[in-house]
C-alpha cells in the first residue's frame, strides 16, 4: 500500500509516442512517477519487475495483446491494481470486458484531469481492498 507521502507510480501504456510523452510529462509535473510502455509486452515486463500503483492503458495497442487483455493479465499479477482505460473510439471496449472497478476515459483527454482521476482511482481502490 502506498503511503500518502509517496508519489503515485503510474504505468502509462500508449503506443502513440507524442501522446505518451505529453501525458508522461504532464503527470510527472503533477508529482506522479511515470513509466511509459509502448505495448502490452513491455508493460507486463515492467509490472513483473517494478512497483506500480495504477495502470493507465490505451485500449488499441500494437502486437498480439490489446489494453483489455493487458489489464486482465496485470490483474493476474496484481489482483487489486487500479486500471484506467483510454480510447478515442467510445464503443471499442464493451463494459463486460473491463476488469472490475476499472474506469474508462475517452480521448482526447486533458492530462491534468487524468492525474486527478488516477489519484482518485487509487484512493477508491485502497478503500475497497481487503485489509
Amino acid at each position: 500500500m502506498v503511503r500518502r507521502d509517496e508519489p503515485i507510480r503510474v504505468l502509462l501504456v500508449e503506443d502513440e509516442y507524442l501522446i505518451s510523452e505529453w501525458v508522461a510529462e504532464s503527470l510527472s509535473e503533477q508529482g506522479f512517477v511515470v513509466h511509459a510502455a509502448a505495448n502490452a509486452a513491455d508493460a507486463l515486463r515492467h509490472l513483473a519487475t517494478a512497483p506500480v500503483d495504477v495502470l493507465f492503458t490505451d485500449i488499441n495497442l500494437p502486437g498480439a495483446m490489446d489494453g483489455a487483455m493487458l489489464a486482465r493479465r496485470a490483474r493476474e499479477l496484481l489482483p487489486h491494481l487500479p486500471v484506467v482505460y483510454a480510447s478515442a473510439r467510445p464503443n471499442v471496449l464493451d463494459p463486460t470486458v473491463r476488469v472490475p472497478g476499472s474506469i474508462y476515459v475517452p480521448k482526447p483527454y486533458v492530462p491534468a484531469l487524468v492525474g486527478r482521476l488516477l489519484a482518485d482511482t487509487l484512493k477508491s481502490a485502497a478503500e475497497r481492498a481487503p485489509g
